[in-house]
């Protein structure tokens, strides 16, 4: 869509140069019938330079050129007009060049909002470094959380304050509908639970969706936008999507195993190989078990969680499940991992997801 939305910048901001050629009599132009004065010749090249830095702005990423592109339709079209028998097919360019702008002006509008929060939510940050997580802080924690713990690595290395990754994979919005990949990142503070999610979600050949996913002071928000300007999803500060949200959360601390000593949390063993963990925070609690191998490692977390952000939605086991495991900044955590809805008619896997990058107690962007 880019590079079509680049030639079409070319070929519809290079014909206005006929305009000028005419108005200085430069050149015999007989597509245009109607007089141009010079004045109105140099208001065709101002027209022809508008599109054509928009392209260069286009080309060169730079934030100004959706607005300069707004000027240069604008421009356009009041020439059209005055010389609508000669030029009205003019129209269906410009009209052709707004519709394919506007997403990109979304997404910009989009991506500056995102990046405000994430970089607010990085100034919230209670950072510590040199708090180490000693051995006898576990040692009240059931015995498999101890191992998964001590298998990680995080035993005796400094506890994380905050986690910042990217991430890619799948979804799907039901059963039988098709897989969309996505690109992702997500900042976390580990103190004061929160997070800010953010993807791009291929959906067709040339259509994105823009997805925000966010958790702060005990509130959930969740967006999602067509070319990041037709809102899909626009759900926040409910019951069904606070606690969705908080559980999330809860599931996460996989990337984070030192946040399993923070006091908002409390373990209780199940078995030998699971544990029950219950978060409480901002008059919010929810609980969910985590399931580990025989070495501690992660296996799986289960926990009930509302299925959508409607005030009808209905409570069903949601399950993540940690397919592999990698190492990043000397931490053992899933790599790999999908999630599955267990509804009434069967399980429905609708996420898969890769960790690409990880960074602990990192106070930047990306």
């Amino acid at each position: 869509m880019k590079a079509f939305l680049a030639i079409l910048l070319l070929l519809h901001g290079a014909i206005h140069i006929i305009g000028f050629l005419k108005g200085f009599q430069l050149a015999k132009v007989s597509t245009l019938a109607a007089t141009i004065s010079k004045p109105m010749g140099i208001f065709w090249g101002i027209t022809t330079m508008l599109f054509l830095v928009t392209l260069i702005g286009l080309l060169l990423k730079k934030e100004f050129w959706p607005y300069l592109a707004f000027v240069a339709i604008f421009f356009s079209q009041i020439l059209l007009i005055l010389y609508w028998q000669d030029a009205k097919y003019g129209t269906l360019a410009n009209v052709l060049i707004l519709l394919l702008t506007l997403p990109f002006f979304g997404k910009q509008q989009v991506d500056n909002q995102i990046t405000t929060e994430k970089t607010a939510l990085l100034n919230s940050f209670h950072t510590n470094p040199q708090d180490i997580l000693r051995p006898e802080e576990i040692a009240h924690l059931p015995p498999i959380v101890q191992a998964w713990l001590n298998q990680s690595g995080v035993v005796g290395k400094p506890k994380a304050f905050s986690l910042r990754l990217k991430q890619n994979g799948q979804l799907r919005t039901k059963p039988d509908s098709k897989w969309m990949s996505f690109d992702a990142q997500q900042y976390v503070d580990v103190n004061s639970p929160a997070f800010i999610w953010s993807a791009d979600v291929k959906a067709f050949p040339g259509v994105y969706l823009a997805g925000r996913d966010r958790f702060e002071n005990g509130t959930g928000e969740m967006v999602i936008k067509l070319a990041s300007l037709i809102p899909v999803v626009d759900e926040k500060d409910n019951l069904q999507i606070n606690t969705g949200s908080i559980i999330r959360f809860l599931a996460e601390i996989c990337w984070v195993p030192s946040a399993a000593v923070q006091e908002y949390l409390v373990w209780e063993a199940v078995d030998a190989h699971s544990a029950k963990a219950t978060l409480t925070w901002n008059n919010l609690s929810v609980n969910g078990i985590f399931q580990f191998a025989e070495n501690g490692e992660l296996i799986s977390f289960e926990a009930p969680r509302f299925f959508g952000g409607s005030k009808d939605a209905q409570q069903y086991p949601w399950k993540v499940e940690m397919m592999q495991h990698s190492v990043f900044e000397g931490v053992n955590i899933p790599e790999v991992s999908r999630i599955i809805w267990k509804l009434p008619e069967g399980d429905f896997e609708w996420l898969r997801l890769t960790i690409t990058e990880l960074n602990y107690n990192t106070t930047s962007l990306f």
